[in-house]
């Protein structure tokens, strides 16, 4: 009777969970999350590949459309993943090994694993 009566929101905070472990929940988590390997690609894959190449940056005025495949390395761990996109190319730097896109996004040459468009259709791999 001393004491002033606990509200119950305050009731109720002194058994709200406790994190005794901040943080491990968040490390078990990326220790569980995947990543791919990235793939090396053979001579033969990486001269069709080149010879891709060479095509969009002689055709690169009419900012063909592609279909690219690349690797995006993981920062966190060994590995990464594939992502596929459809973009317009605008550049393409042979020096610096970049494929820029319609929406100034790079995309470094040794990363991309495929590559499709329609200026490819007379090309015999």
């Amino acid at each position: 009777r001393a004491r002033k009566h606990m509200s119950n929101h305050d009731r109720a905070a002194q058994f709200a969970p406790f994190d005794a472990l901040t943080g491990y929940s968040e490390a078990i988590d990326e220790t569980g999350r995947t990543t791919e390997n990235e793939v090396v690609l053979g001579e033969s894959e990486i001269r069709e590949l080149d010879l891709k190449f060479r095509m969009i940056y002689r055709n690169i005025a009419q900012k063909p459309k592609l279909k690219i495949r690349y690797f995006v390395p993981d920062l966190s761990k060994d590995g990464g993943r594939y992502l596929e996109e459809e973009v317009t190319a605008a550049k393409i730097d042979l020096n610096r090994r970049l494929l820029i896109s319609a929406d100034r996004r790079q995309f470094d040459l040794d990363y991309i694993i495929d590559v499709d468009s329609g200026i490819f259709e007379n090309l015999d791999f």
